[in-house]
């Protein structure tokens, strides 16, 4: 049954995403906000279809923490949820995703023209380090927050992968805050938009308190982040 109903939010995706690329590509004269308004509208239709086919609904805890952008935040990675649903739940921010994604057709190019990414060639590392702290202070000095997976890639529910400091190096050298933040996406839906094994559930997204960045080592954040977000994982079943 649960694979039936994936299969019915996929397709209800595939249905949806040309057209809402199309208006996309419409909007690109149009400032920011308003792009992030009419193109976030694929967003919130694609989490009310999975509420519908699939069953899976989600809850925010701790968004009070939010300070006002720009900040960096920084959070696991399990699904491709967090990529569609971080849209709707926080102010508008520009994601770190990896280049590939901008190559998918109409999904990738209203994903460029709403979100003004950071994309990054994940293979060249040092070269995507660079990148991701020179656009992240252009795009924070515009007053956007940036989102960065510091895991590098998703990391199914049950395991643990080191993070790499460069969300707090970002956020050092911009002297913003580090907004930590855990989540349990794998566990209703594990992988990438077009995977099968959707499962009914809540999801849970908890923001934790800013930490400050003044006068302070990048792995010294990276650390103190890494270690909230893993306590707070183990208190979410994620």
């Amino acid at each position: 049954m649960n694979g039936l109903r994936s299969v019915l939010f996929v397709a209800a995706l595939v249905a949806i995403t040309p057209p809402f690329s199309f208006v996309a590509l419409l909007t690109c004269w149009l400032p920011r906000r308003w792009r992030y308004h009419i193109i976030g509208q694929w967003n919130r239709l694609t989490i009310f279809l999975l509420r519908l086919c699939c069953g899976i609904r989600h809850e925010v805890q701790g968004l009070e923490n939010l300070p006002k952008a720009p900040f960096v935040l920084c959070a696991n990675h399990q699904s491709a949820w967090e990529t569609i649903a971080f849209y709707q739940i926080f102010p508008p921010a520009s994601f770190v995703i990896k280049r590939s994604l901008l190559l998918i057709p109409f999904f990738g190019w209203g994903l460029y023209i709403a979100m003004e990414p950071i994309p990054i060639d994940r293979s060249a590392r040092m070269d995507a380090l660079r990148r991701v702290l020179a656009r992240g202070r252009e795009k924070m000095a515009r007053g956007l927050a940036v989102v960065v997976f510091p895991q590098g890639h998703r990391i199914p529910a049950g395991e643990r992968a080191p993070f790499q400091p460069s969300a707090a190096m970002l956020a050092t050298e911009a002297g913003v805050p580090l907004v930590p933040v855990a989540l349990n996406s794998g566990r209703c839906w594990p992988g990438g938009v077009g995977g099968l094994g959707k499962r009914p559930g809540t999801i849970t997204v908890s923001v934790g308190p800013p930490l400050a960045t003044a006068g302070r080592r990048a792995r010294e954040v990276s650390a103190e982040a890494e270690a909230w977000i893993s306590a707070e994982m183990d208190r979410i079943g994620a």
